[in-house]
């Protein structure tokens, strides 16, 4: 008897622990099939949000003269609008009213690593599809640098537009450095408000190295490479006078080719005058001749809209789960805590 109670006691353990293992395998695959659901949805949830800026432009005109005006004016305001409308519902039945140009308003807002170059290929593929010869892209740009592989990937949708012809006009209110100013010079026509900051063409690479610690605590450390310049300057290994020296050479090379990219699509630049690493204000900008214009770009919209233009502002809303908001905070705590105003080095290459 004993025996037959000792083995259902140690059956029914081995069955517990085997139910256990199954609803643990279980509960990871059921997680890891909501996250795909959950990715998947995130992904065809995409919305793209178009607003007709002339719409609130005169709703606040609206607003405004609907308290500032008197009895007789709001009358005549409102009859003079009544006639202007049928004048141009008369015109478009008759075939006789060209079709008004479009400004297209697009928003980069930069990090280190240039994240919002995700909505901004989507938005720039969306315009492309609908846009026409009379048409033009603005786009309201504000970043301090960062990877330059990242701004080089979203100083190339940018190339996008002016490639297809589109009249690209960058709006920078207040700040476009470094990896800012490669995207804003591809612009056809470039504004800058008074104090915005714009430049920084330079290139900054930084790295702590361990070595000295580690020694001191004995502590050996090995790296084995194939290639001379696989790793020139390592975070915990002895770096050399050689690795260095190679190191700025890489730096200089990068230097080179955005001072190459800046001064292919501003070709009136004394390139060798702005490429130190310095930023200016934007009126001072003005004069080095690294923007256009000394404005806002509600000055721009605003004129655009004044003139009989449609402004459009169009977004791309990419939809994100809880964990994907936490990872996004945190990178943006990051990004705000190393953030330089300099275009960034990977330092670390890809194994």
């Amino acid at each position: 008897m004993e025996l037959i109670a000792d083995f259902a006691v140690n059956y029914g353990l081995f069955l517990a622990k085997a139910l256990t293992v199954v609803i643990a395998i279980g509960l990871v695959a059921g997680w890891i099939l909501s996250m795909i659901a959950q990715a998947r949805a995130e992904r065809d949830g995409d919305q793209l949000k178009i607003t007709h800026v002339n719409e609130r432009l005169e709703r606040m005109a609206d607003t405004l003269n609907a308290t500032l005006l008197n009895d007789s004016e709001r009358k005549a305001r409102a009859k003079r609008k009544k006639v202007e409308d049928k004048q141009r519902r008369k015109a478009e039945k008759l075939g006789k009213r060209h079709k008004p140009a479009r400004l297209f308003v697009l928003d980069f807002d930069g990090d280190i690593r240039a994240s919002a170059v995700e909505s901004l290929r989507d938005e720039i593929t969306a315009v492309l599809q609908v846009v026409e010869p009379e048409d033009e892209v603005m786009i309201r740009l504000e970043s301090a640098g960062g990877m330059v592989h990242s701004y080089g990937l979203a100083a190339s949708q940018l190339a996008r537009l002016r490639d297809a012809g589109v009249r690209l006009t960058i709006c920078v209110d207040r700040l476009a450095a470094s990896g800012g100013y490669m995207m804003a010079c591809v612009g056809e026509r470039v504004v800058a408000a008074p104090f915005s900051i714009i430049g920084s063409i330079g290139v900054v690479a930084q790295i702590p190295n361990f070595h000295r610690l580690l020694k001191d605590k004995q502590i050996d450390f090995e790296m084995h490479t194939a290639g001379d310049y696989k790793r020139t300057l390592t975070v915990f290994g002895e770096n050399t006078e050689e690795g260095r020296a190679k190191f700025r050479e890489e730096l200089e090379d990068t230097h080179g080719l955005f001072k190459h990219f800046v001064a292919r699509y501003r070709p009136s630049l004394d390139i060798n005058r702005v490429a130190t690493g310095e930023h200016w204000y934007g009126s001072q900008a003005l004069d080095l001749a690294l923007v256009d214009e000394v404005a806002t770009s509600d000055d721009v919209m605003l004129i655009a809209a004044r003139d009989g233009r449609d402004v459009f502002t169009v977004a791309v809303h990419h939809k994100s789960g809880l964990l994907s908001r936490i990872a996004e905070q945190s990178r943006l705590a990051i990004s705000r805590s190393l953030g330089e105003s300099g275009l960034a080095k990977v330092v670390h290459r890809p194994q």
